[in-house]
């Protein structure tokens, strides 16, 4: 068994077979274009939001296979040498185009296109996808959370139920990235810069003889804000009452409890009387236990007195709806002449059918609101003039159509790779990617930010496309219907 982890070889097994196909039948160096999109908001919700590209940039910087690995794949008997030769010296020298983090996504639209050799194109379709999945889906479920929370700080705390350690560690990313404020997992703030925090659990009270003497403990090791968890007994008869009596016996002004159980919106009222009774209009009280943006928004219509959230298992794990659905497919391939020959998949389901050709996203915004209105996909040489009004329809009803005369519009995707070198400025951490992430969903109207049925926001095809798209349809299906 191999002892070190390649993440090179995190692909599954038929994008080997069919990179060993491509170079028997002489496409090593035939150059494809692959759209990674998904077809359905989670939740059914107004929008997603990207996240993940951070983590392919240093997939693809990082993409080797070491002997270990030529090894394995050699035993495995189907492989040509040839081809494991090519494999000793691999490395990625596409080009990448990407929507950057935080920004919010809508289906079928391409959030991710690769051009590149297509044996290349084909070895990082999993981790690719994975990534994108996994971060797009968690960040677009701590937003939700985040604005149910209606400007109250939300911290993930969920490690200890994610789907194993790059469950948590990315999760904690994606979480910030959505909107949270940071995280429990001490790892993710060392390797991502969200920031960690936490306070203490039931173990610690119940180490001490008295809950008075864990709360003194406490404090006296951390007197500036310290958070008491107060529920471990009885939040109002015990919990709140001795936390009240060391923040008096401390001259603690700044300070916080916790409670994880019970009728949060009982308790919490109560204990606002209590703490206020007692002088303490500042402590803030933080809630947990089980929370997601439906709970949330509950609590708070109840009239919850709550400062702040701690958001654990239904954030990490996107509990409601746990599958983001990303896929990535073929949508052109050059010829002999280097020029660009869309491609498509057919299929009787109408949204299996995908949109063909190498592609640019564009987001139409009006001038005078500064909110989004649609996006358009246009063929990638196609030119937008803004001098002029644009008329955009419904590529399913293609007779609902909007006209914008005073509109501005912004090109989504933007280059990542050429040449299978990085070509971003810079890389922005979490923390910026999150208030870009603000900034952008700002620019959506409100009324595609409900969590039942949200507006429909249109992804759009230009006439060209949408005229390419129709004749490969014809061309490719209705032969079958006539058989």
């Amino acid at each position: 068994m191999k002892q070190k982890r390649n993440d090179t070889m995190l692909c599954d097994y038929y994008e080997l077979t069919m990179a060993n196909g491509y170079f028997k039948h002489g496409w090593k160096d035939k150059i494809t274009y692959f759209d990674v999109f998904f077809r359905r908001i989670p939740d059914r919700g107004g929008f997603a939001i990207a996240a993940g590209l951070d983590q392919i940039i240093d997939y693809i910087e990082n993409l080797r296979f070491d002997d270990e690995d030529i090894d394995y794949l050699r035993k495995k008997g189907i492989f040509d040498e040839d081809f494991l030769t090519y494999l000793k010296s691999f490395s990625f020298h596409g080009d990448i185009w990407a929507i950057p983090e935080g920004t919010p996504i809508f289906p079928n639209e391409p959030i991710l296109t690769v051009r590149a050799p297509a044996p290349e194109a084909q070895l990082i379709e999993t981790f690719v996808l994975l990534t994108l999945n996994h971060q797009s889906l968690i960040a677009t479920k701590a937003n939700r959370v985040c604005r149910a929370a209606d400007g109250r700080p939300v911290t993930e705390f969920g490690s200890r139920r994610a789907q194993g350690g790059d469950g948590a560690i990315l999760g904690a990313r994606a979480a910030c990235i959505g909107g949270c404020v940071g995280t429990a997992c001490t790892i993710a703030e060392q390797l991502y810069g969200t920031v960690a925090g936490g306070t203490m659990a039931h173990s610690w009270v119940q180490m001490f003889d008295s809950e008075l003497e864990a709360f003194r403990a406490y404090c006296e090791s951390y007197p500036n804000n310290p958070c008491l968890l107060v529920d471990t007994y009885n939040v109002l008869k015990s919990g709140i009452p001795n936390a009240i009596r060391v923040f008096d016996e401390m001259n603690i002004e700044d300070c916080a409890i916790r409670i994880d159980s019970g009728d949060i919106t009982y308790l919490t009222k109560k204990a606002r009387k209590m703490l206020d009774d007692a002088g303490h209009e500042k402590c803030r009280i933080v809630i947990s236990n089980s929370l997601d943006e439906y709970i949330i928004t509950d609590l708070l219509r109840q009239g919850a007195k709550i400062d702040a959230f701690g958001v654990g298992e239904r954030l990490i794990t996107a509990k409601s709806d746990p599958v983001f659905g990303g896929v990535y497919k073929l949508c052109a391939i050059e010829d002999e002449t280097g020029a660009v020959v869309p491609k498509i998949k057919v299929s009787e389901n109408a949204e299996k059918i995908t949109t063909p050709h190498f592609k640019k996203v564009w987001r139409v915004y009006d001038k005078v609101t500064g909110k989004a209105h649609a996006d358009l996909i246009t063929v990638y040489d196609e030119v937008i003039d803004t001098t002029k009004p644009l008329t955009i329809f419904d590529p399913n009803h293609p007779w609902k159509k909007l006209t914008f005369d005073d509109y501005e519009i912004a090109e989504l995707m933007v280059p990542v790779f050429r040449g299978g070198q990085c070509v971003m400025e810079r890389r922005p951490d979490v923390a910026e990617i999150r208030e870009y992430s603000r900034r952008q969903i700002d620019r959506l109207w409100d009324e595609m930010k409900r969590f039942e049925h949200p507006h429909l926001y249109y992804v759009d095809l230009s006439q060209k496309l949408w005229d390419i798209k129709q004749k490969l349809i014809t061309d490719n299906f209705g032969e079958f219907q006539n058989d």
